[in-house]
C-alpha cells in the first residue's frame, strides 16, 4: 500500500511520511531516526547536527527575495506512540508500520499510523528538499522524546535556535490555530504487598476488559471514553467485597499518554461460589456496557476458567489497594474558566501492574494551570498513601500561556480566512505541546501550533485526512511567503 500513498498529493510530504514510517521510532529508542534524520539533512548539503540531548537541527537559507524575512523555527518531534490491537502481531522495535487508505484516510493496519507527529515531520522534511518553494532562513528542529516525557525540548540549550517565530506543527484539527497548552507531571505509587497462599478449595478465573477505543489521553479526556484500568478495578472490588475474591494480578494500560484500552487480572474464588461468580459479573458487565453503549460499543468484559495460581494478594493489602485505585480521580478534573470548553485539569489512571508481590500504578496529570495540576497530583498522592504506597512526582513539564496578542497568530489568521473563507478556531489544548517549554529557553520567540485533521491519536485507530493534509499544506505554503520582515 505504501506506492498508492506515494501517489497521494502532496506527493513531497506523503514520500517523506513513507519513508519516515519504514523507521521504528519508538520513544527513548529514537537511534536510528535520528540518523535518518541527519542523513536526510547532509544528503542535501544542509548544515545538519544534533545537540548534547540528540534532538537533530537541520538549518536551510532563505531563497532569493526573503531574506529580509524573519527566521522561523519549525518543529516536529520523532518519536511515536506504539500501541497495537491486542490480536496484532507486530514488532515496533524492528518493523516499519504498515499503511492503508481507507476513503479519505490514512490509517495503519492495527496499530498506531504515528502521524502524530510524522505528518509534521514529513512537512518540514518536504519543505526543506524543495527547490521552489519561498521561505525565509529555516530551522528545522526535530525533538526526540515528546510522547514519554518532553526530553528534547526540556534539554535544548538556549543559544542555539536563530529563528524569531516557531511553527509547532503538531496539532490535529485543521481549522484551529492553537495558542496554549497544558503542562503534566507524572504520578507513580509503588510499594510491596504481602501474598498470602490460595485456599484449597479456590478456583483460578483470567478476567479480561477490552474492545475500548482508548485515545489521547489529553485531546480525548473529555469524551467519556472508558478507562480499562478503572473498569476493571471496579469490578475487582464488587468481587472481593460480595464473593471474597483474591487477586493474584492485574496488567492494564500501557503507556502514560494513552487512555488504556486493555486489563487483564487473574483471580480466584471459593468453588462454592461459582455461580454466584457468573451471575455477579454477567449482571456488571450489562451495567457496565450499558453506561457506555455510546461511546464505547466494542467494549467486551470476559470471564475464562484458568488454571489456579498458587498466591494471590492479602486481604488487608488487597482491600486498601483496590479501594485507592478506585478513589483515584481518573477523566476530568476542572474544566477551564476563562476558555469555554477547555478542560483544565484532568488525570489518566494509565498504568496498574500487581504481580508478584510488587505494585506499580502510573497516572499522567494534565493541566494549563500549575496550582491546579499540583492539587490533583496531590489529591492522587493522597489516596495511594493511604494504600501504604510510595508516591512520586516526576517529568513535570510547564503549559503555555496563550498570547492573543501574537504577531504571526494575526498573520496566520488573515491568511486563513482569505484562503478559506471562514475564521479559524483560535484554541488552546488539553495535550502536552513543546512550545511551553521551549519558550522558557528561547523567550519572547513568537509561537503557533497548527495540523491536518488526526483522529483517534495514541490508539490503533490512529487515522490522517488526506483532503485536510491538502488544506493544510496550502495554509503552511502560504504562510512561508507571508512571514513579516524583519523589524
Amino acid at each position: 500500500m505504501s506506492s498508492e500513498i506515494r501517489q497521494l498529493q502532496p506527493q513531497s510530504l506523503w514520500n517523506n511520511f513513507v519513508d519516515l514510517n519504514a523507521v521504528p521510532r519508538p520513544s527513548k529508542k529514537e537511534e536510528r531516526v535520528i540518523e535518518f534524520m541527519k542523513d536526510f539533512g547532509t544528503q542535501l548539503g544542509l548544515e545538519t547536527f544534533e545537540d548534547d540531548i540528540r534532538n537533530v537541527i537541520i538549518r536551510k537559507p532563505a531563497t532569493k527575495g526573503m531574506e529580509n524575512r524573519k527566521a522561523i523555527v519549525l518543529q516536529s518531534h520523532l518519536d511515536m506512540v506504539h500501541q497495537k490491537n491486542n490480536d496484532t502481531v507486530f514488532n515496533f522495535d524492528e518493523e516499519g508500520i504498515n499503511m492503508i487508505i481507507d476513503g479519505d484516510w490514512v490509517r495503519a493496519n492495527g496499530t498506531t499510523l504515528g502521524a502524530d507527529n510524522g505528518i509534521g515531520v514529513a512537512t518540514i522534511m518536504a519543505i526543506l528538499a524543495s527547490n521552489d518553494i519561498p521561505h525565509p532562513a529555516i530551522d528545522a528542529l526535530f525533538t526526540i522524546d515528546e510522547e514519554t516525557g518532553m526530553t528534547g525540548a526540556l534539554n535544548l540549550k538556549g543559544g542555539i535556535l536563530k529563528g524569531e517565530i516557531l511553527l509547532n506543527l503538531d496539532t490535529e484539527q485543521d481549522d484551529e490555530i492553537d495558542i496554549g497548552c497544558a503542562g503534566g507531571i507524572d504520578v507513580t505509587a509503588k510499594r510491596t504487598y504481602q501474598e498470602e497462599s490460595i485456599p484449597a478449595d479456590h478456583i483460578g478465573y483470567t478476567l479480561t476488559v477490552s474492545g475500548l477505543n482508548g485515545g489521547h489521553s489529553g485531546m480525548d479526556i473529555h469524551k467519556g471514553l472508558g478507562n480499562a484500568n478503572k473498569l476493571m478495578n471496579r469490578i475487582l472490588y464488587a468481587i472481593s467485597r460480595e464473593l471474597n475474591a483474591k487477586v493474584a494480578s492485574i496488567n492494564g494500560g500501557s503507556l502514560r499518554n494513552a487512555i488504556p484500552r486493555e486489563s487483564v487480572a487473574v483471580v480466584t474464588i471459593a468453588k462454592d461460589s461459582e455461580s454466584q461468580m457468573a451471575t455477579l459479573v454477567s449482571s456488571l458487565t450489562e451495567e457496565i456496557k450499558a453506561e457506555y453503549a455510546t461511546m464505547e460499543p466494542g467494549l467486551i468484559i470476559t470471564m475464562v476458567s484458568v488454571a489456579t495460581p498458587q498466591r494471590g494478594m492479602k486481604a488487608d493489602d488487597q482491600t486498601r489497594i483496590l479501594n485507592a485505585i478506585y478513589a483515584a480521580n481518573n477523566g476530568v478534573y476542572r474544566m477551564s474558566a476563562d476558555i469555554p470548553d477547555l478542560v483544565e485539569t484532568s488525570n489518566n489512571v494509565a498504568r496498574v501492574l500487581i504481580e508478584n508481590g510488587e505494585l506499580m500504578i502510573g497516572c499522567l496529570t494534565r493541566s494549563s494551570v500549575e496550582s491546579s495540576k499540583m492539587d490533583l497530583a496531590n489529591a492522587l498522592r493522597a489516596a495511594f498513601e493511604l494504600a501504604g504506597c510510595d508516591v512520586v512526582f516526576s517529568g513535570s513539564y510547564p503549559g503555555w500561556t496563550p498570547n492573543v496578542h501574537s504577531p504571526i497568530l494575526k498573520t496566520m489568521e488573515e491568511i486563513y480566512e482569505k484562503l478559506f473563507n471562514e475564521k479559524p478556531k483560535v484554541v488552546a489544548c488539553h495535550a502536552g505541546l513543546e512550545c511551553g517549554i521551549l519558550g522558557a529557553n528561547y523567550p519572547g520567540m513568537d509561537m503557533i501550533s497548527f495540523g491536518p485533521t488526526i483522529l483517534g491519536a495514541h490508539s490503533p485507530d490512529e487515522r490522517v485526512s488526506v483532503s485536510s493534509v491538502q488544506k493544510y499544506w496550502k495554509f503552511v505554503l502560504e504562510i512561508l511567503k507571508e512571514i513579516p520582515a524583519k523589524n
